[in-house]
C-alpha cells in the first residue's frame, strides 16, 4: 500500500512538474514580446524617424491592448476554460509576430503591437487560473513566483540573446523566428494542459450576468487599494528594463547593441532570482502587505537614486541594474493579494481585472515617460539626461503614491475574507 501511494505521489509530482514547465514555457513568448522594444529601440528611432512619444506609445500599446482584453479574457477563462483561450490567443500572437517581422510603416507596427498584446493577454491568468483551482491555497504566491521565475526567461532572452540576433540576423527575420517558438509553445499546451472534467458543465452566461460578476469582483473589498499597486510594481521594472534602459545605456553611456543587450540581461537574471525569493516571502512574514511594502519602498529608493545621481561609476550602474530586477519582483506577492481578496467563484475575473492594472501601468508608465522625454532638447548623443532623470523620478513618485493607497487594503494573511 505504501509503495502504490508513493508511486501516486511521484505521478503526481511528475504531472505538476510537466504542466508548469509547459505554461511557463509559453509565457516565456509572451514576457518576450512585451519586452522585445527595449533593445531595438534605438533602432527602431533611427530606422523609423521615430519620436520619444513614438517609441513610447509602439512599445506600451502592447500593454494597453493586453490590459483591454483583461475583463473579455476572465469571462472566457470561466466559459471556455484556460486551455481554450491559451490556444486561440496563441493564433493571434502569431500573426501580430509575423506582421511586426514584414511591415515597414509605424502606424502597421503598431497594429502588429496590438495584436501580439492581444495574443499574449492570458499567458499569466489562464496559468494561474489553473492553480488556483488545482492546488492547495497556501502554495499559490510560491507557484507565482515560479510561473513569473521561469516565465522571465522571456524577458532574459529579449536582452542579451536578442540583441545577438538582431547583430546576426537583423530584428526582422528575429521576429519570424519568435513566431515559430509561439507556435512550438502552443503545440506544448495542447498536448500538456487538459480541460477539467469535474462533471460540471461550465456557465453559458448572458452578458448582463458576466457585467455583474465583474462589478461584483470589483466590490470586494481592498480591491482598490491592491488594484492601485498592481499599477505601479510591475511597470516600474519594465518602464526600464522593456524601454528606456536601453536608450539610457546608449546615450548617457555609449553602450553598443551587445553592451546595452548584457545590462539589461543582469536587470532580468536578477528579477528571475528575485520572483523565486518574494514567492515564498508571504509565508515567512505570515502578511502580504509587509513584503510588498518592503519590496517597492526599496524600488522607488533605487529609481529616486538614480533621478539625484544621473550619471554612476561602472560598478554602481551594474548594481543599480541589479536591483532595478530584484525589488520590483515582489510583483509575485502583488499578485496573490489580489487572488486572495477574491471567493473562488469571482477568483478568474477577479485575477483578470488586477492583471488590467499591472499592465494599464505599464501603458501608463511608458506613454507618459515617452512625453516626459520629449520636453527635453535631444542631445548629439541622443535624449539628455535630465530627460531619464525626470523618467525615473516620475516612476519613483508613481510607486509612493500607490502606496499611499495601498496602507489602506486589509491583508488577508492576517486577516481571512469571510467566504474562506
Amino acid at each position: 500500500m505504501t509503495a502504490d501511494v508513493a508511486r501516486r505521489d511521484s505521478i503526481a509530482t511528475r504531472d505538476t512538474v510537466v504542466l508548469v514547465m509547459a505554461l511557463a514555457g509559453i509565457y516565456m513568448v509572451s514576457q518576450f514580446l512585451r519586452n522585445s522594444v527595449g533593445v531595438i529601440a534605438p533602432n527602431l528611432a533611427t530606422e523609423l524617424n521615430l519620436s520619444a512619444s513614438e517609441v513610447g506609445l509602439l512599445s506600451s500599446v502592447f500593454f494597453f491592448s493586453f490590459a483591454a482584453a483583461q475583463i473579455p479574457l476572465g469571462v472566457a477563462l470561466d466559459r471556455y476554460g484556460p486551455r481554450r483561450c491559451m490556444l486561440v490567443c496563441a493564433g493571434i500572437a502569431i500573426v501580430g509576430t509575423l506582421m511586426f517581422a514584414a511591415v515597414a510603416s509605424p502606424f502597421w507596427l503598431t497594429v502588429a503591437r496590438v495584436l501580439m498584446g492581444l495574443g499574449s493577454s492570458c499567458y499569466l491568468m489562464a496559468p494561474l487560473a489553473l492553480y488556483a483551482k488545482r492546488f492547495p491555497p497556501d502554495r499559490f504566491a510560491t507557484l507565482v513566483g515560479v510561473q513569473l521565475g521561469l516565465g522571465t526567461v522571456g524577458t532574459l532572452l529579449a536582452t542579451a540573446p536578442f540583441a545577438f540576433a538582431v547583430a546576426l540576423i537583423g530584428w526582422r527575420m528575429s521576429f519570424v523566428v519568435i513566431a515559430g517558438m509561439v507556435v512550438a509553445a502552443a503545440i506544448l499546451v495542447s498536448v500538456v494542459v487538459k480541460d477539467d472534467k469535474d462533471g460540471t458543465p461550465r456557465a453559458r452566461e448572458t452578458l448582463r450576468d458576466s457585467l455583474k460578476g465583474t462589478l461584483a469582483a470589483i466590490r470586494v473589498p481592498s480591491f482598490w487599494p491592491v488594484f492601485a499597486v498592481q499599477l505601479a510594481s510591475y511597470s516600474s521594472f519594465v518602464v526600464v528594463v522593456g524601454l528606456w534602459g536601453g536608450p539610457y545605456l546608449t546615450h548617457i553611456y555609449g553602450y553598443s547593441l551587445t553592451e546595452r543587450g548584457n545590462m539589461l540581461f543582469v536587470a532580468v537574471l536578477a528579477q528571475i532570482v528575485g520572483s523565486m525569493l518574494w514567492g515564498p516571502s508571504d509565508r515567512l512574514f505570515n502578511s502580504y502587505k509587509i513584503p510588498i511594502l518592503i519590496g517597492l519602498l526599496l524600488t522607488a529608493a533605487t529609481l529616486g537614486l538614480a533621478a539625484i545621481v544621473g550619471i554612476f561609476s561602472p560598478i554602481a550602474l551594474f548594481l543599480w541594474f541589479v536591483a532595478i530586477g530584484l525589488f520590483p519582483a515582489v510583483l509575485s506577492v502583488v499578485i496573490a493579494n489580489g487572488k486572495s481578496l477574491f471567493p473562488p467563484v469571482l477568483v478568474g475575473r477577479g485575477m483578470t481585472l488586477m492583471n488590467m492594472g499591472t499592465m494599464g501601468g505599464v501603458f501608463v508608465s511608458q506613454s507618459v515617460t515617452g512625453a516626459v522625454i520629449d520636453l527635453f532638447p535631444i542631445t548629439t548623443e541622443g535624449y539628455a539626461l535630465n530627460a531619464y532623470r525626470a523618467v525615473f523620478g516620475f516612476q519613483a513618485v508613481f510607486i509612493l503614491l500607490t502606496l499611499l493607497i495601498f496602507l489602506w487594503a486589509r491583508d488577508p494573511r492576517r486577516s481571512p475574507p469571510s467566504w474562506g
